[in-house]
């Protein structure tokens, strides 16, 4: 699984709510289907979707399935993301710095 993947996964609304309404509790479909504006089969699909990203888990319970948030899924994309919040703070020291420099030069 790459980030890409992940964002793919995201990327549609519908898919983002199934998968933000298992934050809480792990679900069935039918209890995720209630909350959604897409059939049964339509949530199934979208969790095909997320499952296939790794972001939610699947255990059988009977004639159920029950999903939940695989967390260890979103590791890759914190990674990404966590590439840009480096840079971010690089950059800011950088320029904290660099003002630094340039108010010491005022007051000489």
């Amino acid at each position: 699984m790459t980030y890409a993947e992940v964002f793919t996964a995201l990327a549609d609304p519908t898919r983002r709510s199934i998968f933000e309404a298992l934050l809480d509790d792990p679900k069935t479909v039918g209890e995720l289907a209630a909350g959604q504006p897409v059939s049964r089969p339509a949530v199934s699909q979208h969790l095909k979707v997320l499952q296939s990203a790794q972001l939610v888990s699947v255990e059988p319970h009977g004639n159920r399935h029950v999903y939940a948030i695989k967390r260890d899924g979103l590791n890759e994309l914190r990674a990404y993301l966590d590439g840009f919040w480096s840079d971010a703070l690089f950059a800011y020291g950088a320029e904290i710095s660099r003002r630094n420099k340039k108010n010491r030069k005022k007051k000489c």
